[in-house]
């Protein structure tokens, strides 16, 4: 018998049905007839440890405390972590309180549990019962898995569509975690994007979030969603923020999407959507207060998780030759430093990084300008003429080649960055120096990117059937980079990355329409970097 089959087969034929998981119980009324408290925005858990697991949830005391009002009683509330469905092998168990100043959302940093172990979870605050949840540890930190084999997703705008992409990889019985690689809410007010017309779901508020109030109202409207509740229900998951949960372009200084004279200042802005992600997420956070940190899986992989909002520079106006300027950074010293040092110390087979913004180098080629003029306010760009995108690392190549050098330099092999932002999939080698690649510079590393769950593409902005006019765009970006070996820019689904000691490998799933709630998803295509080898290669087939 396989034993990474049976493994993943022991820990979810407890499960009981998928009923047990999702339903959510009533919340009947005391003897007073006022209400009890309720769990409407379902549960989740997320930052695998060997040893533990963060559980989160959100308790709505009373009626009137929905996120944001501020209002409510505080709750104690009881979190319990079992071996069975059921609850009758307990293992963990606690108490944390739910007060308005936290939105009535908790958190329980879990330790002690078994490694790479599944495990189900539950909250009880004053006679309710949450859902039960599934969740799993990571693997021992010197033990040696078979395999991992994670779900991949980014870019979920409430408005542009249905969390689909978010069911599928719910159902799934064989991942160990979802990694989420930015854009979890987006601040837009409704109608703004996608425009009203094409808007398929309103945002709550709808007016673009700026307080903190605003931040919570969304962040709660998002935990509404029953494929959300689902697939954090089903799997622990590990996310990192990007742009869309402050403002669109975000950097400390402000954001293309914000306007001081009408929207206030800018750092309490920010720090607002920070406390809202922190209260609203399943997330630890680190280093002075941000999303960048590290997990390991075994000696099989470690996970670099990048913050590449809250150190940036200002973006420059592409084209601009500033970008190479010196003193311009993504990382912020601190980060880059920890990132390198990370990448260095690593004694596991692959090294992947969590990486928000794409990292191999893009220019683009000569293109009709009913193309160009879309894609490059897809990207952010200025339509009349484009050599890089600013706000991802085209933007700041100093930093990018001081990590490149030093991949090169210490001979750090295995390293895949994991990436979203820009609802495409790209499958790309990363030269070190994309100019003179492949004849006289080879790739240091390797990039899986993941297109959206639902914000808009390039079939979407021009309001045309996919894989339709795109075609001659994505020709024309491969003949000018030739390290990007596919690129898909109509696409809405997701990603799952298999991982074993030979080859990491991203299989591509798509939905069929992200406009329906029921819509089916199927397999696109796979990409793979053998161990070893720095470069990506097609394979005919997803991994079963």
């Amino acid at each position: 018998m396989n034993p990474r089959i049976s493994r993943r087969t022991l820990v979810t034929s407890a499960a009981a049905g998928a009923a047990l998981l999702s339903a959510s119980p009533a919340s009947p009324a005391r003897a007073d007839g006022s209400a009890r408290p309720a769990f409407l925005h379902g549960v989740a858990s997320g930052d695998p440890l060997p040893d533990g697991v963060l559980l989160w949830t959100r308790v709505t005391p009373v009626p009137e405390a929905g996120p944001g009002s501020g209002r409510g009683p505080d709750v104690p509330v009881t979190w319990e972590v079992a071996e069975d469905a059921a609850f009758g092998r307990v293992v963990a168990t606690g108490t944390v309180t739910a007060t308005a100043a936290s939105d009535h959302t908790v958190k329980a940093d879990v330790r002690g549990l078994r490694p790479a172990t599944g495990y189900f979870y539950r909250f009880t605050a004053d006679g309710t019962v949450s859902p039960t949840a599934r969740t799993r540890t990571a693997p021992a930190p010197d033990a040696a898995p078979d395999g991992l084999r994670f779900g991949v997703v980014s870019c979920a705008n409430w408005e542009s569509g249905h969390f689909s992409a978010y069911r599928h990889l719910a159902a799934r019985r064989d991942l160990d975690a979802v990694l989420h690689l930015g854009d979890y809410i987006y601040e837009y007010k409704s109608g703004e994007y996608p425009a009203a017309k094409y808007v398929v779901r309103k945002h709550e508020p709808e007016h673009e979030i700026v307080t903190l109030a605003d931040y919570r109202v969304r962040h709660g409207r998002y935990k509404t969603d029953p494929d959300l509740q689902a697939l954090h229900h089903a799997l622990p998951m590990v996310a990192i923020w990007d742009d869309h949960e402050f403002a669109d372009n975000a950097w400390p200084g402000g954001a293309g999407n914000h306007t001081p004279g009408t929207e206030g200042d800018w750092t309490a802005r920010m720090a607002a959507a920070k406390q809202a992600y922190f209260e609203w997420m399943p997330v630890r956070p680190s280093v002075a207060g941000t999303t960048y940190r590290r997990l390991r899986f075994g000696r099989l992989a470690d996970l670099h998780l990048l913050d590449l909002r809250s150190f940036r520079s200002q973006q420059v106006k592409s084209g601009s030759g500033t970008v190479d300027d010196a003193s311009r950074t993504l990382t912020g010293r601190a980060q880059l430093d920890w990132l390198k040092e990370g990448l260095t110390a690593s004694d596991t087979t692959w090294r992947f990084v969590g990486n928000p913004v794409m990292m191999a180098p893009v220019a683009f080629g000569a293109m009709p300008a009913h193309l160009l003029r879309p894609l490059a306010k897809l990207l952010g760009l200025p339509g009349e003429g484009i050599t890089v995108n600013s706000d991802q690392w085209d933007g700041y190549t100093h930093d990018r080649h001081e990590l490149l050098e030093h991949l090169t330099g210490r001979g750090i092999r295995n390293t895949v960055f994991l990436t979203g932002d820009i609802h495409m999939a790209w499958a790309n080698d990363v030269p070190a120096k994309a100019a003179t690649y492949p004849l006289f510079s080879g790739s240091v590393a390797t990039e899986f990117v993941v297109t959206s769950v639902t914000a808009d593409n390039l079939d979407d902005t021009l309001h045309v059937l996919p894989h339709t006019v795109s075609l001659p765009a994505a020709t024309a970006i491969k003949a000018a980079n030739r390290h990007v070996k596919w690129v898909d820019m109509d696409s809405h689904g997701y990603g799952v990355l298999d991982v074993t000691a030979e080859r990491a490998q991203m299989d591509y799933y798509v939905l069929a329409d992200k406009r329906d709630p029921k819509s089916a998803a199927s397999w696109a295509r796979s990409y793979r970097t053998k161990s070893g080898t720095q470069r990506v290669e097609r394979t005919k087939s997803p991994v079963r």
